[in-house]
């Protein structure tokens, strides 16, 4: 005999499942979405419960998104909360991460700055550490192949030109975007996010291979150094689309 609480325990007006068939998912609360894929509760405590609980767990942020912040030895940390729960919660943040970025599969331009943010903003915006993603491209603006070059506080001075360009030259790239962001979830770049961007602008220009921008991602917000005009594209690579 348990004492774990199942959803037939709960009121019928407390009951993902009925409440799902009957109005639709879409008048679900996160709570009671997220239930409903776990399940089952633990000791005690109702699958509901556990969910409301778990959305108010992370020291970062509440909600669904703050559950972005703990990876699965910290959600083993939880009360009720096992390998195989922790793996489902995080397999479930995966599918709605993938599901965001289909989303802007087919508007995909990389010289088009809101695309290229739309695209990329799930990949970065849950992020607690800076990192910098490197895209190569082709002579006709296609994806050639991408990398996380840093991970950590971006410093000029420890991100290396020479390393970003033998990655792109290894992959035959004319020309290539860099992203990062900013786990603060403000995109204003700063003195550093400039130094950098000027560094690898003018290498590029030596080597032949266009630096075509550099965007800084926040919390659903994004800053183009090119649109802002703190760069100008290599004049004698202008041309290419």
């Amino acid at each position: 005999m348990t004492n774990e609480k199942t959803m037939k325990d709960l009121p019928k007006d407390e009951k993902p499942y009925e409440k799902c068939l009957s109005f639709g998912p879409q008048h679900l609360t996160d709570a009671e979405l997220l239930a409903v894929l776990l399940r089952s509760g633990v000791k005690g405590m109702s699958a509901l419960e556990l969910s409301r609980k778990l959305l108010t767990a992370s020291g970062f942020r509440k909600g669904l998104v703050g559950l972005y912040q703990l990876d699965i030895d910290e959600l083993k940390k939880l009360p009720g909360i096992g390998e195989v729960k922790a793996i489902q919660i995080k397999c479930l943040l995966e599918l709605s991460r993938r599901i965001s970025k289909m989303n802007f599969e087919e508007k995909l331009s990389f010289h088009d700055p809101m695309s290229i943010a739309q695209y990329y903003m799930e990949d970065f915006r849950h992020c607690q550490q800076e990192q910098i993603y490197l895209l190569m491209l082709d002579t006709k603006g296609k994806l050639l192949a991408e990398k996380v070059i840093s991970k950590g506080t971006v410093n000029a001075s420890l991100v290396s030109p020479r390393e970003i360009f033998l990655e792109a030259l290894s992959h035959h790239a004319v020309s290539i975007v860099l992203l990062h962001n900013h786990p603060s979830g403000d995109p204003a770049p700063s003195r550093e996010d400039l130094l950098l961007t000027e560094r690898i602008r003018e290498a590029g220009e030596i080597l032949g291979i266009e630096l075509l921008d550099h965007l800084i991602l926040g919390d659903l917000k994004f800053v183009s150094l090119r649109e802002q005009g703190f760069f100008r594209p290599c004049e004698k690579n202008k041309g290419v689309s």
